[in-house]
């Protein structure tokens, strides 16, 4: 079989990111500027100032990957882009760019869902990785539990109801006095509290697959304020560890249930959060008890990247899938059996 060259396109939040990748698994180029000193100063991602970012930097992260691999565009066979879920000015950019190349070039074009490209990031990272499997989905806008039935096909068995795991590390992080992004900060933070020191809840542990975390950000703001009324010592390591206790147990016992109900013996990892240290931890721990195997891409990849849209992008590119000219933004994308 012909080697398919995909030039991916990533632009769904606060990463300008392109790559080049060949056969959905090897990645030749994978060129990432990030705007979060930018977000810093304003404690989370404004919408307007991403966007603008984007069209400043687009043009130049293209020609970056492109060198980097060493190709122009005649060498590319597919423009892959992600065209939602998303911020809608900054998803924009990234599919005028992937069409306007498409076209001048006369390049088969397909739109990827960002979430597909979080999964997606395990094929790059294990070879031997092939679908039916489980993926634990964590990031700042999502936390679902997907059933992953072929490289294109995908089942929510649980979503987040309320706050996304990643979104309620953030807003934690900043009560506590931390700067945004605030996940790897609790993350680094937790390892030098005792996560016992307070009970915070475990919300939603025995209601099927779904996630609420709005009820144990509440009660670190709750505790917070309590003590500071009482003009209590405010340990915040304790805090950082408990809150993330909390967290991570409803993950691991909800994915290994699901897995377990399912006779699955495969579980991935994905989205920003599945960087985090504390998760990794406990779902190894979890998965070796029950004789599962677990998977999870690098730190690089874990965050949001072109090379996993470039993936998800070939699998789709083999399925048939193409997009035209009438590709559009979509910021609230379903994900599902298509």
């Amino acid at each position: 079989m012909k080697d398919v060259t995909i030039l991916a396109i990533e632009t769904s939040c606060d990463e300008t990111s392109v790559a080049v990748v060949r056969n959905g698994r090897e990645v030749l180029a994978n060129s990432i500027s990030t705007q979060i000193p930018l977000h810093e100063l304003y404690g989370g991602v404004v919408p307007e100032i991403a966007s603008r970012m984007h069209v400043e930097k687009i043009n130049l992260v293209i020609e970056d990957a492109l060198q980097t691999a060493g190709m122009t565009f005649d060498d590319i066979d597919v423009v892959g882009v992600t065209y939602g879920p998303g911020l809608v000015g900054a998803l924009l950019v990234g599919v005028v760019a992937a069409k306007a190349i498409a076209f001048a070039k006369n390049k088969p074009l397909v739109g990827v869902h960002h979430i597909e490209g979080h999964i997606s990031a395990n094929y790059i990272e294990h070879l031997d990785l092939e679908p039916p499997f489980l993926c634990l989905v964590v990031s700042g806008g999502h936390t679902n539990l997907v059933y992953v039935e072929d490289y294109t096909n995908y089942e929510i068995m649980g979503r987040t109801r309320d706050d996304a795991a990643g979104e309620a590390y953030d807003k934690v992080a900043r009560a506590i006095g931390l700067t945004y992004p605030g996940g790897p900060k609790i993350d680094k933070l937790a390892k030098e509290g005792n996560k016992d020191a307070i009970k915070f809840p475990r919300a939603m542990k025995d209601s099927g697959y779904d996630f609420s975390f709005s009820g144990v950000k509440s009660a670190v703001l709750n505790h917070i304020n309590g003590a500071k009324m009482k003009g209590e010592e405010i340990n915040v390591a304790d805090i950082a560890a408990s809150f993330q206790a909390s967290v991570v147990d409803v993950l691991v016992e909800k994915a290994m249930q699901l897995a377990k109900k399912k006779n699955i013996d495969k579980i991935a990892l994905a989205g920003g959060v599945s960087a985090n240290q504390g998760l990794r931890s406990a779902m190894e721990a979890a998965c070796q008890k029950e004789g599962k195997k677990l998977y999870y891409p690098g730190l690089k990849l874990c965050t949001d990247n072109a090379a996993m849209i470039g993936c998800a992008a070939y699998y789709e590119y083999l399925k048939g899938t193409r997009a035209d000219m009438t590709l559009n933004a979509v910021p609230n994308l379903p994900l599902g059996k298509k």
